[in-house]
């Protein structure tokens, strides 16, 4: 599993750079590792932190725990001069690679890579992730001629951004890991969906480490408030509850696609 204080190799710069030096050591202590920050003219000024778990996860919860903890350190420090949005979210499906272990854990997945030094005259790659070995990332091109090396070592102090790209076998491994980490199961990164499943009916099954600090008892539905649940969603006796219609054009999907979890609140304000 990658460590907490695994230190980042792509990292930002200028007031980007100052925000992330606030907030790392506060992730860090709350058991979360900085992906990303980011500043935008979006909504007049957002300021968006990525974060993520060791292992990868981050929920909701995780999402405004996060929230709650660094927005008082960017009070004090003040590292941004004008008002802005704070938004906090997960690294996402298509996610930057930031450290070294990143590629080893994405292995054999579409990314693109574009250099902040070039390489032999080059600034952009894409290809199929190898790897990580000593201080470079190895990446196999996907338009490498027949004469020029496949491969290429890109050093990752010299990258300016890293990124992999959305592809089905991406979104399919990302669910995967998803639902080991919600099941509290340890990642077989190079494992399958099939692989898991035997797994879990041969061993006995293990309650999922949560995720947050439980906030009360659990709540149980006994089967006359379920039958009287039911009852409620019909429009009267004999009529079938109207399915739930599509939403609106211009309004999210109800079933998003991926896991990331936002939360935005306002930011500094002006001084009286």
């Amino acid at each position: 599993m990658a460590e907490i204080d695994e230190p980042r190799m792509i990292t930002e710069h200028g007031v980007a750079a100052r925000v992330g030096a606030i907030v790392e050591p506060v992730l860090r202590d709350l058991g979360f590792r900085l992906v990303r920050v980011r500043i935008s003219g979006q909504n007049g000024c957002t300021v968006q932190i990525m974060a993520e778990r060791p292992d990868g996860s981050f929920t909701v919860d995780d999402c405004e725990a996060v929230s709650r903890a660094v927005s008082p350190a960017l009070d004090v420090d003040d590292p941004v001069d004008r008002a802005y949005h704070l938004e906090i979210s997960s690294p996402g499906i298509d996610r930057p690679l930031v450290r070294a272990t990143d590629f080893d854990r994405w292995a054999g997945h579409l990314v693109k890579v574009e250099m902040a030094v070039p390489i032999g005259g080059r600034k952009r790659f894409k290809g199929v992730v190898v790897g990580s070995d000593e201080g470079f990332a190895l990446v196999d091109r996907d338009d490498s001629k027949p004469e020029e090396e496949r491969r290429v070592r890109l050093p990752l102090a010299d990258i300016g951004e890293a990124n992999l790209v959305l592809t089905d076998e991406l979104v399919r491994e990302s669910l995967r890991r998803g639902k080991a980490a919600l099941r509290g199961e340890a990642v077989d990164e190079e494992g399958d969906e099939s692989e898991d499943e035997d797994a879990a009916e041969a061993a006995p099954a293990r309650p999922a480490a949560p995720a947050h600090r439980a906030k009360g008892p659990a709540k149980t539905m006994s089967s006359k408030a379920i039958a009287k649940a039911k009852a409620a969603n019909k429009k009267g006796p004999g009529r079938k509850a109207r399915p739930e219609s599509p939403p609106a054009a211009g309004e999210p999907s109800r079933t998003p696609m991926t896991k990331t979890a936002t939360a935005s609140r306002q930011g500094r304000t002006e001084k009286e």
